[in-house]
């Protein structure tokens, strides 16, 4: 009996006395309230023959793209790299589970697809709560890009 009370306190001790099972679901997590993404690294592409204004007009669709992209759940995460020797220029986190739904995905940006910019693509295991940020994001920048 005593083995049986040791047992049973050592698994209520690793339960969470704040789980919401509801929320976990909505989000997909799994129980450690993770789940898959696919992490993308924005990189100069091979097209470097644009001219400014061409880019400009390249570049103001990938930004509308993102924006329909956060509109659809699909983007989650995304930020600009500072200059650096490895030509990186930004990066996604992509609400999907698989490399092959994030090509998918990168196609609807007009920058990739002009090869001004490129992917690498790589599976990410993150928070499932990561998302939950978004809400907030509209309150918290003083101006639009």
């Amino acid at each position: 009996m005593f083995c049986f009370a040791i047992v049973n306190y050592s698994q209520a001790q690793d339960e969470n006395p704040k789980y919401d099972a509801a929320l976990a679901s909505k989000l997909g997590a799994d129980e450690y309230g993770m789940k898959m993404y696919v992490l993308v690294i924005l990189k100069t592409g091979s097209n470097t023959s644009e001219s400014k204004e061409t880019q400009d007009k390249l570049f103001a669709g990938h930004m509308e793209n993102m924006g329909k992209l956060v509109k659809a759940n699909q983007l989650i995460v995304a930020g600009p790299i500072s200059k650096n020797e490895a030509n990186y220029r930004g990066i996604f986190i992509l609400n999907v589970k698989t490399i092959k739904e994030a090509q998918a995905i990168l196609e609807t940006d007009p920058a990739i697809k002009a090869k001004v910019l490129a992917a690498d693509c790589y599976n990410w295991y993150g928070s499932a709560a990561l998302a939950e940020y978004l809400p907030f994001s509209e309150k918290v920048n003083k101006k639009n890009f």
